[in-house]
């Protein structure tokens, strides 16, 4: 788990509550975005902007393709860092849904448009973009990779399964079909955002449900906010539940 926050970031920026006051550096958390590692490779979920110091912070120099989410800006604004990844390999493959990716293509155009090339001495990251499916599963890296299409408000973002491991964040709901193909994972991550309910996100006590209906060994709360100290949040949840933060390992 690279990073575990929501948009904001925790701290957040003139916030001087309890938790962006905290000590714990559980509660210090970047955007989100997380590495599954197999026998054959490591697949990188998303790239917010903090992606370059979550990844030195990991220790993580190196990674075999991308999966992206969706594209808010929290997800996506990292993106450039993938300049010394890419320098290293030649090119680095990059997966979404063909409609995140044409949106990628158009915001970050002097990356995509094989046209635009960097001036002599300089860089540019160097993707090659290819468009997912929805439930139909792909080999990257080794491993196998779902994709599961859920709601996010108006907009529809993918969570992906990748073999043991279930990942969901910035969904508002799960789809019958979704929680069917997370059955058996043995590890959960799942979006949670305030106590009560939001027109974008999953709340805590609706990511509770959710948890109990997937049925995982280990389910990891994350896109937390700045209204839950880590050590509270964990204090409250149900066995087999847990918040997230930032530089957890779950290794199986």
């Amino acid at each position: 788990m690279l990073g575990s926050g929501t948009s904001f970031g925790v701290p957040v920026l003139g916030c001087d509550c309890a938790v962006c006051r905290s000590s714990d550096p559980r509660d210090r958390r970047t955007r989100v975005a997380a590495v599954v590692e197999g026998p054959g490779g490591r697949l990188l979920i998303d790239t917010p902007p903090e992606i370059r110091l979550q990844l030195l912070g990991a220790g993580i120099g190196d990674v075999d393709a991308v999966l992206y989410t969706h594209d808010h800006a929290d997800h996506v604004h990292g993106i450039d860092d993938l300049r010394a990844v890419s320098a290293r390999r030649g090119t680095l493959p990059v997966y979404g849904s063909a409609d995140v990716l044409a949106r990628l293509a158009v915001r970050f155009r002097y990356i995509f448009d094989p046209s635009i090339r960097p001036p002599p001495g300089t860089s540019k990251p160097e993707l090659v973009p290819t468009p997912l499916e929805p439930w139909r599963e792909v080999t990257l890296a080794g491993m196998p990779v779902l994709p599961l299409p859920v709601p996010h408000g108006d907009m529809e973002v993918f969570g992906y399964r990748v073999g043991p491991v279930g990942y969901v964040t910035d969904a508002k709901a799960l789809p019958d079909a979704a929680i069917e193909r997370l059955r058996g994972v043995r590890v959960l991550v799942l979006n949670a955002l305030f106590d009560r309910p939001h027109p974008t996100h999953l709340s805590i006590p609706e990511a509770i449900e959710v948890a109990r209906a997937v049925g995982a060994e280990r389910t990891l709360l994350t896109h937390l906010t700045h209204r839950h100290l880590h050590a509270a949040l964990a204090a409250r949840l149900p066995a087999g539940i847990e918040p997230a933060y930032d530089g957890l390992t779950a290794t199986f």
